[in-house]
């Protein structure tokens, strides 16, 4: 019926979002949703292409970066992401994942993330690891990510110095992002909140 996997995707899913009335949110997880999938390129990439120009402008599209767990993520990329979608990608970002291997668990700090991505991206979404308790830091320190970009975005001549930023850091006060010292906060606030559940009652 469709000459292409794009075509019909796209197909499918706008029709899908026109039925259910354009919803603010509304995702589509492409095929090629990394570079690594991608052939020969992002860019050059006719699957891309398509879902490009065919899918409706209201439809969120889903990316992890040049792989499926993305070490790293440069606004180069996703500038050129962007470019073939035609829209800000929205990152799903499996950074800490560890479905897919159970001996792997991150617990370092949200990092390898260029500063001023959040200019570039339509949303963030993070893929923990599967054990509860293990997302401490990733969260936490994420939450320091996102505090410091969201300043710099809102107020670059006072970039990270909403309060709690990163606490009195240099980082903090210059409005960049250290990983090094939200990993120490992170780390300050998860003693507090074991020592907190090691005076409840039964623990």
């Amino acid at each position: 019926v469709f000459p292409s996997l794009a075509q019909a995707q796209a197909s499918v899913a706008n029709e899908v979002y026109q039925e259910l009335g354009q919803p603010s949110i509304f995702l589509f997880c492409p095929t090629e949703y990394c570079s690594s999938l991608c052939s020969p390129s992002p860019s050059q990439s006719c699957y891309l292409q398509t879902i490009g120009q065919e899918l409706l402008p209201g439809i969120g599209v889903i990316w992890t970066g040049p792989k499926v767990v993305s070490q790293e993520l440069s606004a180069v990329l996703l500038e050129e992401v962007e470019a073939v979608l035609r829209r800000c990608p929205i990152i799903w970002d499996n950074l800490y994942a560890n479905d897919y291997d159970c001996r792997r668990v991150f617990l370092g700090p949200y990092m390898g993330r260029a500063p001023g991505l959040m200019s570039r991206l339509h949303g963030l979404l993070l893929n923990p690891n599967c054990e509860l308790q293990a997302n401490f830091i990733p969260i936490h320190t994420l939450g320091s990510w996102f505090q410091s970009e969201l300043g710099s975005c809102a107020h670059p001549d006072h970039a990270g110095t909403a309060p709690g930023a990163l606490g009195d850091s240099q980082g903090a006060q210059d409005g960049s992002y250290s990983p090094q010292e939200a990993l120490e906060l992170a780390l300050r606030d998860w003693v507090a909140e074991i020592n907190q559940q090691a005076l409840e009652p039964g623990r």
